[in-house]
């Protein structure tokens, strides 16, 4: 029997259930941010644009 063989039939089969198994889970995870989760992203953000705002408005000082 070929190992080589085996191999790739293995790597064929089980790396796209595999793939789909990693992005169900993803799917899933993303699905469940509240409302109040990504409030709270938004806000974290607009404050880090703010803060590398301010920091750059200082260098050209």
């Amino acid at each position: 029997m070929d190992s080589g063989g085996f191999s790739w039939s293995l790597i064929t089969i089980l790396g796209p259930i595999l793939l789909a198994a990693v992005l169900l889970w993803a799917i899933v995870r993303n699905r469940k941010a509240s409302r109040r989760d990504i409030e709270r992203t938004e806000q974290a953000t607009r404050d880090l644009y703010k803060a590398e705002d301010a920091k750059l408005d200082d260098e050209k000082i």
